[in-house]
C-alpha cells in the first residue's frame, strides 16, 4: 500500500524559523539570569487601555460575529485610505484598500495576484523569511538580491535591473528592513519604482515597520504622493506592530483598483474576510491613537540607540545596521556557522538571538536581534551575556 502523497513544494519549504530556534533555550540552565529571547519581532507590551475597551466593546457586539465584506469593513478601508493620503499627500481612495489577516497574508495575496509557478520576484538578500518561504510554495523562484554590509544592506537598483529577466514579475522591498533595520533613502525607492515601471514588472512595497522610523523622518518616500503609482506598485502594510495587537491578525494591502477583482477571489479563498472586532478597534484607533504611536516610536528608538551604545562595550561582535526592532550584528567567529554560534549562545547564556542564515545566503557571519521588546534597562544587561562567550570552548565543551 502506498501513501498518499503531499505536495513537493511544501515539503522542500524551511520550517517556520522562530519556534525551531527557541528550543535551543531548553538547554539553558539559568546561569546568568532569564532567559532574553530577542528571536521575534512583535509587540509584547499591551495595547492602550483605550484600545483594549474598543476591542472588548466590538467582541461584544453580535454584527462582528458575521461575515464581513471580503475586502474590508468600510469603515477601515476608509480610515486607512485617508491616513495614507495624509501621509503621503497623493489621492488614495478606500476601494484601492483591502484589509487582511496580518502583513504576510497580504503579501501571498499580492504574489498569487501576480505571479505564477515558474515565474521569479527579486527579494533583497538578507530577506524576511516567510517572504522565501510564501514563494516557495507557491513555485515562484525567490532570486536573490544581494545587499552589502558596505552600503547599509541598501539594495542596488541597477544590480537589480542585471537580474530581471522574462521570467521576474516583481522586486520586493522590505523598509525599514526585516532582518537589518535598514531604511532605504527616498531616492532609492523611487528609483527602483522607475525601474519597475519601465521594464513593466511590479514593485511590492513592505511596510510593516513604517511608524517606527527614525526621528526625523516624516514620511518613508513619495512613490504614493504620484498618480503614477497605480501603473506598477503595491503597498503592504502591518497593524499589529504600529498598535500592539498581533494577534487580532490585521494588515493591509494598497492595490490599484483594477486588480481588485483578482485580490478579492484570492482573498475570498484564503480568509473570506478579515477578523472584525479588530478591524472596528482600528477604524477608530488610526485617528485616536496618533500621539501613542508617535510616542512608540520614540521610545523604539530610543532602545536602537541604546543597544547599539551598550554593544559598543563588547569586543569582536560589531552591529553593522540598527533600526525599527532589529540589530544586524557580526559575530567574531571566522568560519563558525550562524546556527552553531546562536545555539550555543542561547544554551550557555540564556540569550535567544536569530542566525543570518535563516534570511538567505551569505549570511554565516551574521546575526539578528530584535531588541523592542526589551526597555532600556534590560537592554544594558545584553552586553554581559555576550563578554567571554567563546564557541571554541563551547564546541569542545559540546564535544566532551
Amino acid at each position: 500500500m502506498r501513501e498518499a502523497p503531499v505536495n513537493p513544494l511544501v515539503m522542500d519549504t524551511a520550517t517556520p524559523a522562530i519556534p525551531e530556534a527557541r528550543g535551543w533555550l531548553q538547554s539553558y540552565d539559568g546561569a546568568f539570569g532569564p532567559a532574553i529571547d530577542l528571536s521575534q519581532a512583535a509587540p509584547a507590551h499591551a495595547p492602550p487601555e483605550a484600545m483594549l475597551a474598543q476591542l472588548a466593546q466590538a467582541a461584544g457586539d453580535a454584527e462582528a460575529a458575521r461575515y464581513g465584506a471580503i475586502l474590508g469593513d468600510s469603515d477601515l478601508r476608509e480610515a486607512y485610505a485617508d491616513h495614507l493620503h495624509a501621509l503621503y499627500g497623493g489621492r488614495i481612495e478606500a476601494d484601492e484598500v483591502a484589509i487582511t489577516a496580518g502583513c504576510n497574508q497580504a503579501f501571498f495575496i499580492a504574489v498569487m495576484a501576480l505571479a505564477r509557478a515558474g515565474d521569479a520576484v527579486l527579494l533583497p538578500s538578507p530577506w524576511y523569511f516567510n517572504h522565501k518561504m510564501t514563494l516557495d510554495m507557491l513555485g515562484v523562484e525567490a532570486r536573490p538580491l544581494p545587499c552589502s554590509p558596505d552600503t547599509g544592506f541598501v539594495p542596488d537598483v541597477a544590480a537589480a535591473e542585471r537580474l530581471i529577466d522574462r521570467r521576474v514579475r516583481a522586486i520586493v522591498l522590505v523598509t525599514p528592513n526585516n532582518p537589518t533595520g535598514a531604511v532605504y533613502p527616498e531616492e532609492v525607492v523611487e528609483n527602483f519604482r522607475r525601474l519597475c515601471r519601465r521594464r513593466g514588472i511590479w514593485l511590492i512595497l513592505d511596510e510593516t515597520y513604517r511608524d517606527f522610523l527614525p526621528e526625523g523622518s516624516s514620511r518613508p518616500h513619495r512613490v504614493f504622493a504620484h498618480e503614477s503609482w497605480r501603473e506598477s506598485v503595491i503597498g503592504l502594510y502591518s497593524f499589529s506592530k504600529s498598535y500592539a495587537v498581533p494577534g487580532h491578525r490585521l494588515g493591509a494591502m494598497l492595490y490599484p483598483a483594477r486588480l481588485g477583482p483578482q485580490v478579492t477571489k484570492i482573498q475570498d479563498c484564503v480568509q473570506i474576510c478579515a477578523a472584525r472586532a479588530g478591524q472596528s478597534a482600528l477604524a477608530w484607533g488610526i485617528g485616536a491613537l496618533a500621539a501613542w504611536r508617535e510616542a512608540n516610536r520614540a521610545s523604539i528608538n530610543r532602545r536602537g540607540t541604546a543597544f547599539r551604545e551598550a554593544m559598543r562595550a563588547v569586543p569582536g561582535w560589531r552591529v553593522e545596521q540598527v533600526g525599527a526592532y532589529f540589530a544586524y550584528l557580526r559575530h567574531p567567529f571566522p568560519g563558525a556557522p550562524a546556527a552553531f554560534v546562536a545555539g550555543r549562545l542561547a544554551a550557555e547564556r540564556g540569550l535567544l538571538c536569530l542566525p543570518g542564515p535563516y534570511f538567505g545566503p551569505g549570511q554565516e557571519e551574521h546575526m539578528r536581534v530584535a531588541f523592542g521588546n526589551l526597555d532600556e534597562t534590560a537592554i544594558q544587561g545584553v552586553p554581559a551575556r555576550f563578554e567571554g562567550f567563546d564557541v571554541e570552548t563551547t564546541a569542545l565543551r559540546q564535544a566532551s
